[in-house]
């Protein structure tokens, strides 16, 4: 009996050496904590979705901010400046989001996308990368803390390939994060099936519910290290949307109903335990 308890001990020993190491942030802290007044600093991101500025906390920048804040709790745990590599960076949005917001802890940060925009010129990423991240042979040629795909995997027909791929591109312990519409879980294939019917080009061709995105994670050697939905109503310019507590309750929506919460945003974490 005692040999029994003993080699139990050592293989519950064992897993844990396995379990994640990082701690997640829940989706009610974010919701209760994170700070709202990077809106503030936003006026050029702002005027790319609302002209002149409507509101003073839109909705629809929810997606910047929670990967700022995502990326400053990686800086934070790290102490030192970042590697990031962004996926789909449309005009600079993102970089410039994070400008903005003061975050200067930048070591590089590497742009990649399907085709590149002028403006990206002054922008100041430390690298760009014209790429079809959908193609086979599509692959990081190095290592970052951090992969940002925001409101990319959508466009994709076979997003679990990519974020598989992008697991390679992570140092131990570093994250991939992004973000999506998402719906629940019994109405994907329907959803997704009919989309794809009536789908332009780079439109959106795949459906996300939080089983999916766990999934994901799982399937690509990574654990989710943070999931949240976004909002309960998303109406631009709408009165609402000037007033910080209007923001809050939809955060927490999001935070109890992630898979009706508008949108969806994650972090998947490469445990330091994974191999490629």
């Amino acid at each position: 009996m005692k040999t029994s308890l003993q080699s139990e001990k050592l293989i519950n020993d064992r897993a844990k050496l396995l379990l994640p190491q990082i701690p997640s942030t829940s989706s009610l802290q974010a919701a209760y904590n994170w700070d709202l007044s990077v809106f503030d600093a936003q006026q050029w991101v702002i005027n790319l979705f609302a002209k002149p500025r409507a509101t003073r906390y839109p909705i629809k920048m929810l997606r910047y901010w929670f990967m700022y804040h995502l990326i400053r709790e990686e800086q934070i745990r790290l102490g030192r400046s970042l590697r990031v590599c962004e996926i789909g960076v449309d005009r600079g949005q993102m970089l410039r989001f994070m400008r903005d917001a003061g975050f200067t802890d930048i070591a590089c940060w590497v742009a990649v996308d399907y085709k590149l925009q002028p403006e990206l010129a002054e922008s100041g990423y430390t690298r760009q990368i014209e790429a079809n991240v959908d193609s086979p042979d599509f692959c990081l040629d190095e290592q970052y803390d951090v992969i940002i795909v925001l409101h990319l995997l959508e466009h994709l027909f076979d997003p679990e390939r990519l974020v598989h791929r992008l697991s390679a591109g992570l140092v131990p312990n570093g994250v991939v994060i992004g973000g999506f519409p998402v719906t629940v879980e019994w109405l994907v294939a329907y959803w997704q099936k009919r989309i794809r019917l009536t789908a332009s080009k780079f439109g959106h061709v795949s459906v996300f519910s939080p089983q999916r995105i766990r999934n994901m994670a799982t399937s690509s050697g990574l654990y989710l290290n943070f999931i949240s939905g976004a909002f309960f109503l998303r109406k631009s310019g709408l009165f609402l949307e000037n007033i910080k507590g209007w923001l809050r309750f939809n955060l927490l929506w999001g935070a109890f109903f992630p898979a009706l919460g508008g949108e969806i945003y994650w972090c998947m974490r490469k445990s330091i335990a994974t191999t490629n």
